[in-house]
């Protein structure tokens, strides 16, 4: 049995599903971590290599601290590769310094139209989503303290949930039962 964050994944559950048993992720943000991570779609818990594992939870542990995913080039429909005399790091590179070109071109013409350039950090930031992730702890801490916002300001969702009632209108004449279990502020104390 594997553990990730004190969280026990069972081995004979595919590494997709066994990764929504983490509070916060569901099947989208699993998909994206396989994917992230090289994991098969088909792959089990057990079949996963140390290295992954190790990688998933380092990752987890504080996602926006984490290294960029490396950007490897796309080839086209006509494409014919060449013969394999560069290694993967030669070709990375190789991309890489290509990527440069093409955003220092991008930025002379900007300059030549007179536009602001597009701010690269801003950039960076929005393009892998999995760096906004909050799990666990830090997610059940935001949802308490959004329902204790709601309830300091006075809204109706505040006052509903100050009630034990059903907060995103269903039925109350028959049905609210789990709602007075669940809407509780100290719900995941």
């Amino acid at each position: 049995m594997v553990h990730i964050l004190g969280i026990s994944l069972p081995d004979s559950q595919l590494a997709r599903f066994a990764l929504t048993s983490i509070y916060g992720i569901g099947h989208h943000t699993s998909h994206r971590l396989c994917a992230r991570f090289q994991i098969h779609d088909r792959c089990k818990v057990k079949d996963l290599t140390p290295f992954q594992i190790t990688a998933i939870a380092s990752f987890l542990s504080s996602p926006k601290t984490a290294p960029p995913v490396p950007h490897y080039p796309l080839a086209t429909p006509d494409f014919t590769p060449r013969p394999a005399k560069m290694s993967s790091h030669e070709l990375q590179a190789e991309f890489n310094a290509a990527q440069a070109t093409q955003r220092q071109r991008k930025q002379e013409k900007l300059l030549a139209l007179g536009k602001a350039l597009p701010d690269a950090k801003a950039e960076s930031k929005t393009r892998d989503p999995l760096n906004n992730l909050k799990i666990e702890s830090e997610l059940r801490r935001e949802v308490r303290e959004n329902i204790a916002h709601q309830r300091m300001i006075g809204s109706y969702v505040g006052r509903r949930h100050a009630m034990n009632l059903p907060v995103r209108g269903q039925n109350t004449q028959s049905n609210a039962k789990t709602a007075k279990k669940l809407n509780r502020l100290n719900r995941y104390g």
